[in-house]
């Protein structure tokens, strides 16, 4: 068993490589430009209408309530349910693991990304709206391996090309949703309630999977319900605890932003005539992080988003904008300052500290809580790692129940979530790094036919949006609201 294992280890050591290497980086990135050049700069260009559609309605009682018995959620829980499924306990670990990897640098790498990728889940969530079709129960079922298959079908020599990769994003994503969505996020939870609260690793899993049953049985509506709730919670309490933290070393923060931009581009290191080298390994460990922590590319916040009760593409697409500036540009960025203004880096030099690895920079932002407010910062970031870990969960848990009702229909879905359920205890007592391992090569793979999807079909992307902009400006165009006739015509009926 244990050479079967080593084999296994061996080969997912290669795909990983190779699904998290610079080819497919080149890839996710070079997508997120391709459609910011082909949309104009439009996360710069709109910002104020995409933060007026975000930001700006966040806080405005909305006057349009859904029906009880509506099947679909509002485009504020999708953010917070997608959002959550995003903003994990990678966002303090992925940051430290960037910096440990690539020094200081890595951090811009990881806002380039960012910034491109913005454009890529617009597309994503976009596409997820335009190809969106109902169940028999009349819920909202879309996403990439919807918007491949529809997508793709009057695409000459394309149809079975497409459904081909949208059957491979979803058994990727299925797989990914144990790992990487479940059993890693439960295993943090558990193993921090141990060493902070003392609490036994099976308590902590009974009382996890009782939570998460309770959740999944009251399906997208209620799940969405309690989401709304604690995302922007959980966001808002680590937020405000950060910044406390760089109150407190805030001599140190310009210099903290200058390690960044001149570890990004190797300006230590010119002098030995390494630049190119250092670069590379810098740029790749921050992108490599910045697009695990936002998702953007793997196509996996649009399976959520496609289920808004929003009838224009547009609106629903620019909250992905949203998500990936709150995922990557405020919380890994204050992870970021927070671990380097901690003393583990020389921020004069870019050098980090001798014996530094990725596995103690996970503890860097623990311990820079305790330093400012004693046991109770330890206290404080095991509770925000549990809100983060456990949204990531129930995030994933949608990811994966679309995915597997896209292939298999409603009763398949059900059986999934008796698993997913099953395996939160799994996740709480037991090693399963091999099992975190290959998971996280399947998210990756994810990437691949989602991208493949969003370049071919970047022209009808280009094309709603130009028609948002046209009609928003008092043009008479008619509205590109979906794929299909029937359902165009529902949403032109619809109220905005």
């Amino acid at each position: 068993m244990e050479k079967i294992l080593a084999v296994v280890e061996k080969i997912n050591g290669v795909v990983n490589g190779w699904v998290w290497g610079p080819v497919m980086l080149v890839f996710l990135v070079g997508t997120g430009i391709l459609l910011t050049i082909g949309l104009k700069f439009f996360q710069v260009g709109k910002i104020g209408l995409w933060m007026k559609n975000t930001f700006g309605v966040m806080f405005k009682k909305n006057k349009k309530q859904l029906d009880k018995e509506s099947k679909a959620i509002s485009s504020f829980q999708a953010l917070c349910t997608a959002l959550g499924g995003t903003v994990g306990s990678g966002n303090v670990v992925g940051v430290a693991t960037a910096i440990a990897a690539g020094g200081p640098g890595a951090i811009f790498w990881m806002w380039i990304a960012a910034f491109f990728g913005m454009m890529t889940k617009y597309a994503e969530i976009v596409l997820g709206i335009f190809y969106r079709k109902k169940n028999a129960e009349g819920e909202w079922l879309g996403g990439a391996m919807v918007y491949l298959k529809e997508g793709f079908k009057n695409k000459k020599g394309l149809k079975t090309i497409g459904s081909i990769l949208g059957v491979l994003f979803a058994v990727f994503c299925i797989l990914a949703s144990f790992g990487i969505g479940n059993m890693s996020q439960i295993n943090t939870i558990a193993t921090n309630f141990e060493q902070t609260f003392h609490i036994d690793t099976v308590l902590t899993g009974v009382v996890l999977l009782a939570l998460m049953a309770f959740m999944a049985l009251g399906g997208l509506k209620r799940i969405a319900s309690i989401t709304e709730k604690f995302v922007p919670f959980m966001s808002v309490f680590y937020i405000i605890g950060g910044i406390i933290i760089l109150c407190f070393n805030a001599d140190l923060l310009g210099a903290a932003f200058l390690a960044i931009i001149r570890g990004a581009f190797g300006f230590d290191a010119i002098a030995g005539g390494a630049l190119g080298v250092v670069i590379s390994k810098v740029a790749k460990s921050g992108i490599a992080r910045g697009v695990f922590s936002n998702e953007a590319g793997l196509g996996s916040s649009a399976l959520v988003h496609a289920t808004a009760d929003v009838k224009e593409p547009v609106k629903q697409g620019v909250w992905g904008i949203f998500e990936v500036f709150v995922d990557t540009i405020v919380i890994c960025s204050l992870s970021a300052f927070i671990i380097l203004t901690s003393g583990v880096v020389d921020l004069s030099t870019g050098l980090i500290a001798e014996g530094f690895t990725a596995s103690k920079a996970s503890v860097l932002v623990t311990e820079a809580f305790v330093n400012s407010f004693g046991s109770i910062g330890g206290y404080f970031v095991t509770i925000a790692i549990f809100f983060f870990a456990l949204s990531t969960v129930i995030g994933w848990f949608i990811y994966g129940s679309k995915s597997c009702e896209s292939l298999f229909g409603k009763t398949a879905k059900d059986l999934y979530m008796a698993i997913f359920v099953a395996f939160v205890i799994v996740g709480a007592t037991m090693d399963l790094s091999l099992a975190w391992d290959i998971s996280d090569t399947f998210n990756g793979l994810m990437a691949i036919p989602n991208l493949i999807g969003v370049v071919v079909m970047s022209g009808t992307v280009f094309k709603i949006t130009k028609n948002y902009l046209a009609r928003a400006k008092g043009e008479n165009l008619k509205p590109m609201l979906s794929a299909y006739d029937d359902i165009q015509a529902e949403m032109e009926a619809k109220e905005d």
